[in-house]
């Protein structure tokens, strides 16, 4: 605690302006992580009961019932919706075949969920990738600043170089300690986001074909 102190009272703008960054970045990851965990966890689990209970209804209107009680981040909800759509006509969309329309309903919808689910991903991404060289950048800069000040001071010793050097690699560990869990998240999620886009994709295409023999 000591050495961020010192650390802060002898640095200038520029090295406190990498340190709230790195703070800032910090929180943001830890927000992410929690609430998309939470998100992707509540997706998972409710995937396999809610297709489940959908498959066991009597009709569509009656599977749609179902997933509004039992889909509780409404993943399945909007392919089932997309799928009980009337096959329309004279429109540029009634051109295309009635497989073509319901192909194209249900892959929007599956992209609209997706793309919900993905939410933070480039964020995390975006924080491991740079914020290893944001701490690095904000060491360079605090040991370059504290050799100016030891110049300044007519002054070069071990002792009065090795304070203030030490104190500046605080922030490269800063920085890795804000890159490490938003990589490890960023992989753990991604696993995560493929085991709910392989069975979204699936319940799309048993959605297609019940639809198809409907339409």
């Amino acid at each position: 605690m000591n050495g961020l102190q010192d650390f802060w009272s002898q640095s200038d703008a520029v090295g406190r302006s990498v340190a709230l960054l790195l703070l800032a970045m910090s929180i943001g990851t830890w927000v992410v992580i929690l609430w998309k965990g939470w998100l992707l966890r509540r997706a998972l689990r409710g995937l396999a009961p809610s297709s489940h209970a959908f498959w066991q209804a009597s009709d569509l209107s009656a599977g749609q019932d179902r997933l509004r009680q039992l889909d509780r981040e409404q993943v399945l909800l909007p392919l089932a919706v997309a799928a009980a759509q009337p096959v329309t006509h004279g429109t540029l969309e009634a051109a295309a075949s009635t497989e073509a329309q319901l192909t194209r309903r249900l892959r929007d919808a599956l992209q609209a969920t997706l793309g919900r689910l993905q939410t933070g991903q480039v964020f995390l991404a975006s924080v491991g990738a740079t914020s290893p060289f944001i701490g690095l950048f904000g060491t360079v800069w605090g040991i370059y600043h504290a050799l100016l000040g030891i110049s300044d001071a007519g002054a070069l010793s071990i002792d009065k170089v090795a304070g203030p050097v030490g104190e500046s690699l605080i922030m490269t560990a800063s920085g890795l300690a804000v890159a490490i869990p938003a990589v490890l998240a960023y992989n753990l999620f991604s696993k995560w986001l493929g085991q709910c886009e392989a069975e979204l994709e699936g319940f799309a295409q048993d959605l297609l074909q019940l639809a198809q023999r409907q339409a």
